[in-house]
């Protein structure tokens, strides 16, 4: 055995608990979870159902933690886990599971196949089989403080033109103030209009805000490659960074795992509960449009859908908020079927969108969302997560449905019926 199969191996060992335990001993094989899952609706391929990507561990636990398993052992008729079988289960574990919560969410028995896709992952991770494009991202976040790499030129950049074109000042590591403000590269190096959208509405509100510059990136790719070492270390940043700055709350940007990471994970992963809140941004949104301090003027005629981002809604609690917003501002919206908690994912999550070898098989999964947007005739679809904003424009293209369908980020979208 290879001394790198064998710390794969302890690692997966190391994530059965008492909670694994129950669930592979409770679970009735249904089948429901096949259902919930897009990557099996799509295809209609039996392997892509949600706890079959758990086999490997599952036979584990019976061969090494049961009764009957470790006779059956003894006797030489276990099914020790082989270098092969981990390289295979690769494309099941990374390329065809996002973590949405949908599959946990339907299951009769009450199994969170989500939290143990995440705990396989661990194991896979330690045996070298993440996917490439996730451990560069997890090297370069480690190393230059995200998973694009340093980002810190092209913010200030964007800073100095907004600062130019608003006449607002934009704070970095700046004591005392309401907020830290951490962002996703993909806002940084794609939608950074939602830098100027925070800017404007903040300054409105009379909210104190500040960047970091040892805290920026909100994504933890730790989370997603499945290693809580990174995960735990990128959570420390952003805390330290918090309580250097005295700030009252950190604000988690349009990013669905980043809040997850932040606001569920974090605490545990670090081992201590904050001094300060985590908040999503349309969570403080509709906060201060709750206080009177956000207040817009004119409405969007266009007829708008909303995309629930799978951690933010689904894992996060996070429904009625981004609808009380959107019926300030838009005229003309319409929910897709399955809207809400149950909505389905745009197949890009959990690490999915950045390996190449998925990308067949998500964009055959996007067509459930496709066929959603088409369904109520939707000209926009506004969305509260930066990487599903990215997912959905590239998809859309890919369907040749870009130019009939616009993308929005809600935080932008405020801002622009922001009333001055």
């Amino acid at each position: 055995m290879t001394a790198t199969l064998e710390r794969g191996l302890n690692a997966l060992r190391e994530q059965i608990d008492a909670p694994v335990a129950s669930f592979f001993s409770s679970c009735v094989s249904c089948g429901l979870c096949a259902e919930a899952c897009l990557f099996y609706t799509e295809t209609g391929d039996p392997k892509y159902t949600p706890i079959h990507k758990l086999d490997l561990m599952r036979r584990m636990w019976r061969d090494e933690y049961t009764l009957m398993g470790r006779v059956r052992s003894l006797l030489g008729l276990g099914q020790p886990i082989t270098d092969a079988e981990l390289a295979s289960f690769e494309e099941l574990v990374y390329d065809s599971c996002t973590m949405c919560g949908r599959c946990t969410l339907v299951c009769p028995v009450g199994n969170d196949i989500t939290m143990m896709v995440r705990k396989m992952r661990e194991g896979m991770s330690a045996a070298g089989y993440g996917p490439e494009e996730m451990v560069g991202a997890a090297q370069r976040h480690w190393d230059k403080g995200g998973p694009m790499g340093d980002l810190w030129k092209a913010l200030g950049a964007h800073i100095a033109r907004i600062e130019k074109t608003t006449g607002l000042t934009i704070n970095v590591d700046k004591e005392g103030v309401d907020y830290l403000v951490i962002l996703s590269a993909q806002e940084v190096a794609e939608f950074n209009d939602v830098i100027e959208a925070m800017a404007r509405i903040f300054d409105k509100a009379g909210v104190t805000w500040t960047f970091s510059t040892e805290a920026l990136e909100a994504t933890n790719v730790g989370i997603q490659l499945g290693s809580t070492d990174i995960a735990r270390e990128l959570v420390g940043r952003v805390v330290n960074a918090a309580e250097k700055l005295k700030v009252k709350g950190i604000i988690s940007p349009e990013c669905g795992h980043a809040y997850q990471a932040l606001r569920w994970e974090g605490p545990n992963l670090i081992g201590r509960t904050y001094p300060f809140e985590v908040v999503h941004i349309i969570e403080l949104l509709d906060r201060l449009a709750s206080q009177g301090k956000l207040k817009t003027k004119g409405k969007d005629t266009t007829k708008i859908t909303f995309h629930d981002p799978c951690q933010i809604n689904r894992r996060g609690g996070i429904n009625k908020e981004p609808r009380r917003l959107l019926n300030m501002v838009a005229d003309n919206f319409v929910e897709t079927e399955d809207a809400g908690t149950m909505n389905w994912c745009c197949g890009g999550g959990g690490g999915v969108g950045s390996n190449e070898s998925a990308t067949e098989i998500r964009l055959k999964a996007f067509g459930h969302k496709k066929r959603q947007f088409e369904d109520v005739g939707a000209e926009k679809v506004v969305t509260m997560c930066a990487y599903c904003h990215h997912i959905l424009e590239e998809s859309l293209e890919h369907y040749e449905l870009d130019e009939k369908i616009e993308v929005q980020g809600l935080t932008e979208l405020m801002a622009e019926y922001l009333d001055d």
